[in-house]
């Protein structure tokens, strides 16, 4: 079974060109117009195993909020069209992810009733030029879309740069995790989702 998908978004803020394959090497064509992000997603997708060409046109003389929030809603699609009824996923993963002096942990389930945790905090406003406070919004965008309960949290840390690249790689490991194939049935008691 290939699991790739092309997605395409375009809106008057934002468009966006994404193919994914869920059973990639980790290799990554990433290109944002946000540096830091480029080197985040590049980051999540090594760790996650995930092969992603991502093109994205933002809005980006407003400020980078459309364009990372909808980068989310985009890749949320995907994974979401990927797994389509989630047959034979594992669904649960997790990781403890540490960086240096940071440790963060994330944890999600594919269950289809989207629920996002996020309790992170930064110092900085901005790294490059990546608002940090739209790091919450990607991954929100992303598991809303991709109908998965996602608890994100910083443990502790110091250094931001560590703890943005604690959470997107954390990420990967646990979705590769989520995604892995375990069967031909949905891992649910009930037998469905939802």
């Amino acid at each position: 079974m290939k699991r790739t998908v092309q997605v395409e978004r375009i809106t008057k803020e934002t468009a966006i060109k994404c193919i994914l394959n869920m059973d990639g090497t980790g290799q990554s064509k990433i290109k944002t117009g946000i540096g830091f992000l480029d080197h985040m997603l590049t980051l999540m997708c090594f760790y996650g195993q995930l092969d992603l060409e991502l093109e994205v046109k933002g809005d980006l003389q407003v400020d980078c909020h459309h364009t990372v929030e909808d980068i989310g809603i985009v890749i949320g699609n995907a994974v979401s069209e990927v797994l389509g009824d989630r047959r034979g996923i594992k669904r649960y993963g997790q990781c403890f992810m540490p960086m240096d002096e940071t440790l963060s942990q994330v944890v999600l389930d594919f269950s289809g009733r989207p629920v996002f945790v996020y309790d992170c905090d930064f110092l900085r406003m901005d790294l490059g030029t990546l608002d940090v406070q739209t790091i919450k919004e990607f991954f929100k965008s992303l598991s809303y879309k991709a109908q998965m309960n996602l608890h994100m949290r910083i443990l502790y840390g110091e250094n931001d740069h560590h703890k943005a690249e604690s959470l997107f790689k954390g990420f990967g490991m646990a979705l590769k995790e989520g995604c892995g194939l375990i069967g031909n049935d949905v891992f649910s008691t009930k037998g469905v989702l939802v």
